[in-house]
């Protein structure tokens, strides 16, 4: 193999800091089912005021956060009015029929980014089908590729949502990614949103966790789901611990991640056999159109750069905190590698 691998796949593959190792051995902790943990506390009333909001509740993962905000803002039987492909459906296994009761109503979002007249008219209350309850926005939308909802089109359908009485939750697992690519503080891209979960372990690097915020009101109801659904941590301060180290040492370096992801999508760009929409390359991801998506993967592992295929014509990559100075050159590098190896491969 052509030296250390590089890996691509996520940004949750990042590992955590020196500092946050120290941070996670020297932990004040206690009993947070007792809420008696202070790390915990602390990050919980960091993280919500970075996010503009009440209160905040550390739950083991993002899905977690997401699943609790939907069982507390909707009825069973009704209706979440989310974007195509996103994230709280595609890729939480059900779980939106499985703990809260609900269906999705899907509606178009061109580069992750739907129309407000499409959520508005997406918004029913007919005795004839289950009537809507909640609309739910990601940003950034990992399947259309990291792209950025602009904060004008964020407040728009905020307030489609309020004139409909419907809470607005967002899935904001890269949301610190799309304040630094709007250049923003975080609680600008959080305003519009009656609650917001936001994971620590993606761009952040911090080992475990997001942070799901909102009113006080929202906090209890949410706490209740938490335990319900086996999210009640015991000595939980030493991950808090090194998720505090994340969201105060790690937010401004997302430019970086993002400087990189660029680079990489223009020089992918200019390789035979990949076609690169530049226009959706806002924050850390890239996705390449190819040939054959799985065997461009299975080459590229070959070569020690580590990527996820995410059909037969495309797969993804992931700029993150553990890359390096040289390492997406060298990724360029052994991408051109792997495509010549795969063109003069036997059908």
């Amino acid at each position: 193999m052509p030296g250390p691998v590089i890996d691509l796949r996520s940004d949750t593959v990042t590992r955590p800091t020196p500092a946050m190792r120290r941070a996670m051995h020297d932990a004040e902790v206690g009993d947070d089912v007792y809420g008696e943990d202070p790390t915990v506390a602390r990050l919980e009333g960091l993280v919500a005021e970075r996010a503009g909001c009440e209160a905040g509740l550390f739950v083991p993962s993002g899905t977690m956060g997401n699943q609790v905000a939907l069982a507390v803002h909707a009825q069973r039987g009704s209706e979440v009015i989310v974007p195509e492909r996103a994230h709280v459906y595609e890729y939480e296994l059900g779980a939106m029929a499985v703990i809260a009761g609900v269906v999705p109503r899907f509606v178009a979002a061109p580069h992750g980014v739907p129309r407000p007249e499409d959520v508005r008219a997406a918004v029913s209350d007919s005795v004839h089908v289950a009537p809507s309850a909640l609309v739910v926005l990601e940003n950034t939308h990992n399947r259309a590729g990291g792209t950025v909802v602009p904060l004008e089109v964020a407040h728009a359908i905020g307030a489609v949502a309020r004139a409909a009485g419907l809470p607005f939750h967002l899935d904001g697992a890269r949301a610190w990614n799309a304040a630094a690519a709007l250049g923003v503080a975080l609680d600008e891209v959080c305003a519009p949103f009656d609650s917001v979960s936001l994971c620590l372990s993606k761009g952040l690097g911090a080992p475990v966790g997001s942070v799901l915020v909102g009113s006080r009101a929202f906090r209890h109801a949410a706490h209740r789901y938490r335990k319900l659904l086996g999210g009640g941590m015991r000595q939980a301060g030493v991950l808090a611990a090194a998720a505090i180290v994340a969201v105060e040492t790690m937010t401004e370096r997302l430019v970086e991640d993002h400087a990189r992801a660029r680079r990489l999508a223009e020089g992918l760009a200019y390789l035979p056999g990949v076609s690169i929409e530049l226009a959706s390359v806002q924050t850390n991801m890239v996705y390449a159109g190819v040939r054959d998506g799985p065997g461009f993967a299975a080459a590229l592992a070959e070569e020690g750069v580590l990527v996820n295929a995410l059909g037969p014509g495309s797969v993804r990559l992931v700029t993150h905190a553990d890359l390096r100075d040289g390492d997406v050159e060298r990724a360029l590098e052994r991408a051109g590698r792997a495509l010549e190896r795969l063109a003069f491969a036997p059908a």
